[in-house]
């Protein structure tokens, strides 16, 4: 019998909503997931990851709110269909598959160049 397994993760970034925003997809495309649906009105994202050896891919839905004017809420929900047998081997995947995708966030944000994060001050 499969069930779903699922994970959630909230964090704010000291970085502007459009920003964030603009570099979510870079994020996902440099993990290799599949982004299923995109809405850009709401800042919500469908994404799927890969499938590891013996386990199932999670569906990740992502979403993006400004709490200031550079600060951005991102939350995660991961969802992994797991059975009784490889619920043993796939212990933690969701929490893992969460954490590299904000890890890898926060590299591409952090290349970004300099001057998009602060504008000058006039």
């Amino acid at each position: 019998m499969a069930y779903l397994r699922k994970e959630k993760e909230t964090v704010e970034i000291d970085y502007p909503l459009a920003e964030v925003w603009e570099t979510i997809p870079k994020t996902l495309a440099e993990l290799q997931w599949t982004i299923e649906h995109v809405d850009n009105a709401v800042h919500h994202i469908k994404a799927r990851t890969q499938r590891g050896f013996i386990s199932w891919d999670s569906t990740l839905l992502i979403g993006a709110t400004s709490v200031g004017e550079n600060t951005t809420r991102v939350s995660v929900v991961a969802e992994t269909p797991v059975t009784t047998i490889t619920s043993i081997v796939d212990f933690g995947r969701a929490r893992r598959r969460i954490d590299m995708l904000f890890a890898t966030l926060a590299k591409q944000l952090s290349h970004q160049p300099a001057e998009s994060h602060h504008p000058p001050h006039e």
